[in-house]
């Protein structure tokens, strides 16, 4: 059921997650609560997994408990060890207080345990609880919540595992959830108003199961008759009858934005539950989805479709699908359907009249039925609408509140246009509207559909559109709506209405239209430089195989000309030579541009004469220019910068005349060898991205760049030297020095770094103890640093460390590879995992053919030794194991076992089973660790005589003093006493 979290956000229904999951991870993690995840989730079931969403600390994370606060309902697996973990009991007293608070729904799960157990605390649950008294004795009053909160669970209503299948029990739950979720979501749809008849039709005649083999079914109809919500309510009462689904939303808007590729790739991930799929073109998409569906049960919807290429990428042939499979595609042009060879069309139709009265009624009343006075003329506006579902409601939001002399001021109004097309009715909302808001209206329908709202805020702020406020504006009307990731959507039909209102603005001359955004009109216009000052806008992408020459004087008579946007359909990445040439020059571009957007503008420089004072973007990646401008200037509206491959570039400006810059992007401008000392105090720059300018030495000796989040440095091949940070950088969270010169790194005052790469920094020989001060870094990249050999002191003491990567390349034979850690390194625990991979490919001959060696149980022999230096430390278990190199991220989840020789079979238990402990006695009881002073090794060295490309250690979730605790990684786990 993908579409109950998805379409209908859970945010929107006063919940973040649909569930929690609350359980013991060492009795259920790998099994039945795994299970349980992946089924909602594939479910469409947002859920909460504390392993997926947060990492443990030294207390509970506030997180986790905001978590099941923000939760519809919590799952709550009582097995044997459950009340073992002080996590799981703290997590169970707030779910049991959110019970009674906000209404959360508690579904007990009962594994492997007697019910009666939980609710008397009998057996383990008292012996554990009994272990808390002891421990907690002054705060006593904390055991006997617990056992409040135990007892109040165990009387709910669950499901006990005694003698059910797991795979049983876990489709019970899943269908509990789905059946409230539904039935939740169904109380706030209104915009369902007549669906029900239509989808009972489809579902009985069209999709049903009776019907044999795989099905493909069309929806077709005129844009705003309802096509997309008919095949969202189908896709929400049935997917779950599936093994998996997909809803592919706006096929035509994301081939042209995102490519079909893209397409192939969401359409794979969800179906496959995947996260990554290397496809890089259509006909491997095409094998894969063929290949690999051909035995699944799945219904899918591609929504908005209009081109066969579309279709043949996507859902090409029958043969495809496993047998039972559902295609819906919702489209516009009904002999598309025809020619991909649908088994069925349905026609969507329009309401009766009935329907659309309550519709619009919900819109103009906010309730289904007009008031009293306004009976009559609703039924005006109803007929005026020709009960289009879209025409309804944004005539009736555009009513809201309005008196009755208004609704026949605006039923007049209409009356006088009757004959005009469906379009013309969208236009009454646009009426009601300010002229700036107009004008915000139509630049989002010409230029700015799709785009982050965020992303263009500073843009649209220039404009003088007041963003924050008329946005809100526009999406109250039913204009616009804001989407995923915060962007401007907007109905084909309402932008198809605003653009028609700009072309009538001059139905004959092109040159006297506000905007051009179609690029015939475009470049008609600069070709025979017929441009007017009516001119405020310009698009113009160029198709990839065309070049086109403009003159000079191309821009001198757009003197209002406030956004110009020139570039290519699809920019290759070698493109350096742009498709738009100026032979001769260019004299002149309007005073008023606050957007120059110009891909592959090969001129050295920006004319002379323009003044860009109002100017907030400048985005000319794979440029000519060597110097933006020559003299002094007045930039105070500038935020950004991207000369991204301008190759050409060989010096910045004074950045003193842009101080309001936020974002500065030179990636790959791989002449430019320095960068001006004023760089160095922007106090409003957030980005600094100087990817790949593999020419750059030097840097501003100090940085005082006060806002500043993320600086890219990667491939400064010649930097030798990070700036001295001075001043507070606080909000400075990501730096990228991989593959630079750098030898030392002054940056002990960025305490609020959470990513640092220094990967294949050569030179680095000191990562100073100074990187402790990093609170909150989370990922810290050292491979390939072959001067670094040992790890900084107190390193563990970094509690939020996530990710550490340290590699070290070796000649291609036999070699040893060595892994140091200092006395001061912190506490090695019994439970600490070295995991090393070892690429394949560059084995020679000699490897591989050892490799493929075979004994009688078809196991290749891999010989591992270790050697340790320093005592009290011992290596009790290894294993190996084959994988793909695109697992390596994410062993614990899609590790694919091959022909292992080792202690224990199974790595993904080896944060528990592969151990290098400090004695084998610690691992014989907690009396003998408490009673046991053991001293930390100066020197840990371990040797593995194997060939390797790289060496990787991955230290599996690194919390607090890299003290992974004796229960493993639950996501109810208790941290264990300090004494112990």
């Amino acid at each position: 059921m993908a579409l109950i979290s998805s379409t209908s956000s859970s945010f929107t229904r006063g919940w973040k997650y649909d569930v929690f999951l609350s359980y013991r991870g060492e009795d259920t993690r790998y099994n039945f609560t795994d299970h349980l995840y992946n089924t909602l989730m594939q479910k469409g079931i947002y859920t909460f997994k504390d392993d997926e969403k947060l990492d443990r600390g030294t207390i509970i994370m506030p997180e986790l408990l905001k978590a099941i606060e923000e939760s519809r309902f919590a799952v709550v697996i009582l097995s044997r060890d459950y009340t073992s973990s002080r996590w799981c009991l703290i997590e169970l007293t707030k779910i049991v207080e959110c019970m009674e608070k906000r209404g959360l729904v508690i579904l007990p799960v009962f594994y492997h345990v007697d019910p009666s157990d939980v609710r008397n605390q009998r057996g383990s649950f008292a012996k554990h609880l009994s272990k808390h008294e002891e421990r907690l004795n002054n705060n006593i009053g904390n055991v006997q919540m617990w056992k409040a909160a135990l007892t109040k669970v165990a009387n709910l209503a669950g499901w006990d595992l005694k003698n059910k299948p797991e795979s049983v029990v876990i489709h019970k739950i899943t269908e509990r959830i789905i059946r409230e979720l539904y039935r939740e979501f169904s109380s706030v749809r209104e915009d369902l108003v007549g669906m029900d008849s239509c989808v009972e039709e489809m579902l009985d005649s069209y999709l049903g199961e009776g019907l044999d083999g795989v099905r493909f079914v069309g929806i077709c109809g005129m844009g705003g008759i309802g096509k997309t919500t008919l095949a969202l309510e189908i896709y929400k009462r049935i997917s779950n009858n599936f093994e998996a689904c997909s809803f592919i939303v706006n096929v035509r808007e994301e081939t042209k934005n995102q490519g079909i590729v893209s397409l192939q790739k969401q359409l794979i991930s969800k179906i496959l539950m995947e996260s990554e799929m290397n496809i890089w073109n259509v006909h491997e998409g095409i094998n894969v989805i063929g290949n690999r569906l051909r035995d699944k049960k799945v219904f899918i919807v591609l929504d908005d479709v209009d081109g066969i290429e579309q279709l043949e990428a996507l859902a090409g042939k029958h043969d495809w699908f496993g047998l039972g499979s559902r295609i819906i595609v919702t489209s516009r042009d009904r002999h598309l359907l025809i020619r991909w060879g649908v088994n069925d069309i349905y026609t969507a139709k329009r309401l009766n009249n009935d329907d659309a009265l309550q519709l619009f009624s919900r819109g103009a009343f906010n309730r289904p039925y007009p008031e009293e006075n306004y009976v009559d003329l609703t039924q005006d506006f109803v007929n005026y609408s020709k009960v289009l579902p879209l025409a309804l409601k944004v005539l009736g939001s555009s009513l809201f509140a309005k008196t009755t002399d208004e609704w026949k001021s605006s039923l007049d109004k209409l009356k006088v246009e009757l004959d005009r097309n469906i379009l013309d009715i969208l236009q009454i909302s646009f009426d009601g509207l300010t002229d700036t808001q107009k004008e915000l209206f139509l630049d989002i329908a010409c230029f700015f559909k799709g785009e982050n709202k965020d992303c263009i805020r500073d843009i649209l702020q220039s404009f003088c559109y007041f963003p924050e406020y008329n946005i809100g504006v526009l999406v109250d009307k039913s204009l616009i709506t804001i989407g995923e990731r915060e962007t401007l959507c907007m109905h084909d039909l309402l932008q198809e209405m605003g653009q028609e209102i700009v072309l009538h603005g001059s139905p004959k001359e092109l040159g006297g239209r506000s905007r051009l955004w179609i690029y015939e009109d475009a470049l008609h216009v600069l070709k025979n430089n017929t441009g007017t000052e009516a001119i405020e806008g310009i698009m113009l992408n160029t198709p990839i195989q065309t070049v086109e020459h403009l003159s000079a004087e191309a821009f001198s008579k757009m003197k209002k000309l406030r956004l110009l946007r020139i570039g290519n359909v699809q920019l290759p990445k070698d493109l350096i030579r742009g498709k738009v040439q100026l032979p001769q020059g260019l004299s002149f571009i309007s005073n008023e541009l606050c957007v120059i957007e110009w891909h592959g503008y090969h001129l050295k420089s920006i004319p002379s004469n323009f003044q860009p004072n109002k100017l907030v973007e400048l985005r000319m990646p794979c440029s000519g220019i060597e110097q933006l401008w020559k003299g002094i200037m007045v930039l105070n509206e500038l935020k950004l910068i991207d000369l991204s491959d301008s190759q050409n570039l060989i010096e910045t400006l004074n950045f003193s005349e842009v101080p309001n810059l936020k974002q500065l992007i030179l990636q790959r401008c791989t002449r430019l060898s320095k960068i001006h000392a004023s760089l160095g105090n922007l106090k409003w720059l957030i980005r600094l991205d100087l990817n790949g300018c593999k020419c750059l030495k030097s840097l501003p000796h100090k940085f005082n760049l006060e806002s500043l989040e993320v600086c890219i440095l990667s491939g400064c091949s010649k930097l030798k030297k990070f700036p001295e940070i001075m001043g507070n950088m606080s909000h400075f969270s990501e730096l990228y020095l991989d593959r630079t010169a750098i030898k030392d790194l002054p940056i002990e005052h960025l305490t609020g770094l959470i990513k640092l790469d220094l990967r294949d920094c050569k030179n680095l020989s000191n990562f100073s103890n100074a990187s402790c001060n990093f609170l909150s870094l989370k990922t810290l990249s050292l491979s390939g640093c072959s001067k670094i050999d040992e790890l900084p002191e107190n390193l563990g003491n970094i509690e939020g460390l996530e990710e550490l990567d340290c590699c070290c390349e070796v000649n291609g034979h036999p070699n040893d590879s060595s892994l140091f850690l200092s006395e001061e390194f912190g506490k090695m625990d019994s439970h600490h995992l070295w995991l090393k991979y070892f690429p394949y490919k560059k084995f020679d001959e000699h490897w591989k053919n050892k490799l493929s060696q075979i004994d009688a149980n078809e196991l290749s022999q891999i010989k591992i030794t270790f050697e340790i230096e320093g005592p009290g430390l011992e290596v009790t278990k290894c294993g190996v194991r084959l994988v793909y190199k695109r697992d390596i991220e994410n062993l614990n989840q899609t590790m694919l076992g091959c022909s292992i020789t080792s202690y224990e079979y199974d790595l993904e238990d080896s944060a528990k089973d592969s151990k290098i402990k400090r004695s084998r006695n610690d691992s014989k009881g907690d009396k003998a660790s408490n009673d046991v002073e053991v001293p930390h090794p100066k020197k840990i060295r371990l040797r593995l005589p194997i060939l390797i490309e790289r060496l990787m250690m991955c230290f599996a979730n690194w919390i607090g003093n890299l003290c992974t605790q004796e229960q493993g990684e639950s996501d109810c786990e208790e941290e264990e006493e300090e004494s112990q």
